[in-house]
């Protein structure tokens, strides 16, 4: 994974509440054996019309919100069933953060363990940002050092997140490559085993 410490992106609104995993990546698109490619594919069903054509009255097919990287959604995002697709899928697209009130458990550690910022904020502060998305183009601006979201326009808020999904995010490291990092530590310890065990 790449890590980060800031970035500014452009935000897209999408104002539904309960937006279950199904719906991020439906499951006739869960084939793949790999992480990538499943970004085509992301809310299809909203996405597309019946016979395939785009759906232009969908948020992310409206042309102001082409290349956005920030997802700014309303409360309990990522509900039902625990598929880590839906955090590839939104990754895959260009997204590297998703703003809103409350997250699905399970929902929220796959997009830390896939490099994606799940930021909670107040109702009133996504809200705000969930108006602002509607009526244009806007950026925003997240600090993960610092735990901070703002704008060029005066808003600035903090986002709580632990000091252990903080540092690996912001070196870029999944569960396998922060074992890594003790692998010193490791080899002495298998050493010293392998010698005791033949005293």
């Amino acid at each position: 994974m790449s890590g980060f410490k800031e970035f500014e992106g452009k935000a897209v609104a999408l104002d539904r509440a309960n937006v279950d995993t199904d719906q991020i990546i439906p499951k006739q698109f869960l084939k793949r054996i790999e992480k990538t490619g499943f970004g085509r594919f992301l809310f299809y069903d909203w996405r597309y019309k019946a016979e395939g054509v785009l759906n232009e009255e969908f948020e992310l097919n409206q042309p102001e919100n082409q290349g956005a990287t920030i997802l700014i959604a309303n409360e309990n995002f990522g509900c039902g069933s625990s598929r880590e697709h839906a955090p590839w899928a939104l990754l895959d697209y260009g997204f590297k953060a998703v703003i809103a009130p409350s997250f699905a458990d399970i929902f929220h550690q796959n997009c830390l363990k896939n490099g994606i910022v799940p930021i909670v904020l107040t109702e009133e502060e996504v809200g705000f940002l969930l108006a602002k998305g509607k009526e244009k183009s806007f950026t925003l601006s997240i600090n993960l050092e610092e735990q901070s979201v703002t704008d060029h326009e005066g808003f600035s808020t903090q986002f709580p997140i632990s000091q252990y999904w903080k540092t690996m995010l912001v070196n870029g490291w999944d569960e396998i490559e922060i074992t890594l990092q003790l692998d010193d530590e490791i080899s002495a310890f298998e050493q010293q085993r392998e010698a005791a065990l033949q005293n």
